[in-house]
């Protein structure tokens, strides 16, 4: 029998404590991650109504888009430092207060107040900056409570939350809209926040020895895979910044995850309002069909991830893990064109949730990858990483309207399909082999 098969199995283990810790802690990190998606997206289905009570333009919301995501990228190599320094319980716990206190002032503000605008970009930066710690943390978690051989799938399992969280929030957000007024919205998103992070500070540790629950079977598996590579002279030390971002298959993944962010965030940010103003979906539809990406995503997640392990270990990770990747983005791509040439919106949404569903298949990848490069600097580098994907996303929040202004959105999505073209090929420049030799 496979053994870790077994180790995946809830028994209770002869000192009374359950074998499948690791899983209970990947678990609550796909609800972290889901409730930080709501609290990220939530503004792209109340934007409408914000804007009309502040009398913002497009152009002027996509800044305030835009100011959150440049927040986030900006500081995700800090918060991966923090989760190093301080370990991902702690670096977790703070962020989620810190995103519950700024998804919440937006409420206070009122179109008459002086500096209107700058407020309201100041306070999404603000957020940004506090949501930067959850997916470097996570990482820090899965090097450090999960074999290479499971990242795959507890990856997977993780930013599953990000397209079950995202797609929940059009209803959720919608219905708040209709019977309570926009503001109902972002206190529900603050203190889901708060409950969520009282929890993690609870059940979590940041070393598997520490924890009252880990019985020794399970510690055995964890720990197995570094005591083989102590055996073989590979020394697990935290690298150098120099190190991370001179290493070539760091630049390669980044710029791939930079083209990853562009395509993703034309969903975060204008899908609602491009079914609604753009294909002429009422406010219910848009919310029904804004949907269908993010289930795609939450369904592509632990899909992506499951097959990128079974295939890593049949063939080797390059085929599973960068391979598979270029195949699912250069999907995505031909998904996006497509979209855009169909003429009913009801179809539209499905074939490009095809697109978003074919794009999270590598989702997982990119953060297995970021962890067998970082190791004990998981944290570090998997924010780098994900810095460039923010940046993307900052890029196409902001860019996607005057694309759309001055050629039209058929323009938008084409951009944003050749974007992801170009990082499947990059996925092609790298070799996952070096990593996990050395």
């Amino acid at each position: 029998m496979n053994p870790s098969a077994v180790s995946r199995t809830p028994v209770r283990t002869p000192e009374g404590r359950f074998s499948n810790v690791r899983w209970i802690l990947i678990f609550w990190m796909f609800a972290v991650s889901a409730i930080a998606y709501i609290d990220r997206v939530n503004i792209s289905i109340a934007g409408h109504a914000i804007a009309t009570e502040f009398h913002l333009s497009n152009v002027e919301l996509g800044w305030v888009f835009s100011a959150f995501v440049l927040g986030y990228a900006a500081f995700q190599a800090p918060g991966g430092w923090l989760a190093d320094r301080f370990g991902p319980r702690s670096a977790l716990t703070f962020g989620v207060v810190w995103w519950g206190v700024f998804t919440s002032l937006i409420t206070f503000v009122s179109a008459d107040i002086a500096g209107l605008i700058v407020i309201l970009i100041a306070i999404r930066l603000s957020l940004g900056i506090g949501e930067a710690i959850v997916y470097p943390a996570s990482n820090c978690v899965v090097a450090a409570w999960i074999p290479s051989s499971e990242r795959g799938i507890a990856n997977g399992v993780i930013f599953a939350g990000v397209g079950f969280g995202a797609g929940i929030t059009p209803p959720i957000i919608t219905y708040f809209l209709l019977h309570h007024g926009w503001r109902s919205s972002f206190w529900a998103s603050a203190v889901l926040g708060l409950a969520a992070g009282a929890i993690w500070y609870l059940i979590a540790r940041d070393d598997p020895k520490e924890h009252p629950w880990i019985g020794a079977r399970e510690l055995a598996h964890i720990q197995g895979e570094k005591h083989l590579s102590a055996a073989s002279g590979h020394e697990d030390k935290r690298l150098s910044w120099g190190a991370i971002l001179g290493n070539r298959n760091l630049i390669a993944v980044t710029f791939s995850y930079f083209c990853y962010g562009y395509v993703a965030y034309i969903f975060f940010s204008w899908f609602f309002i491009y079914l609604n103003t753009v294909r002429g979906l009422d406010l219910k539809q848009s919310s029904y069909y804004t949907m269908l990406p993010f289930l795609a995503m939450a369904a592509g997640s632990p899909l992506g991830g499951w097959l990128s392990d079974r295939i890593t270990r049949s063939r080797g990770p390059r085929a599973g893990r960068c391979v598979f990747s270029a195949v699912s983005i250069g999907l995505s791509a031909i998904f996006v064109a497509l979209g855009t040439q169909v003429a009913s919106a009801q179809m539209a949404s499905l074939v490009l949730a095809g697109g978003a569903g074919a794009l999270y298949l590598s989702q997982s990848c990119f953060w297995s990858v970021s962890a067998d490069i970082g190791k004990r600097s998981a944290g570090s580098v998997s924010g780098v990483m994900n810095m460039g994907c923010q940046i993307g996303g900052a890029l196409t929040a902001s860019l996607t309207p005057v694309i759309a202004n001055r050629l039209g959105w058929t323009a938008s999505f084409l951009v944003a399909a050749a974007l992801s073209a170009a990082g499947a090929v990059a996925w092609l420049l790298v070799n996952p082999d070096r990593e996990r030799a050395s």
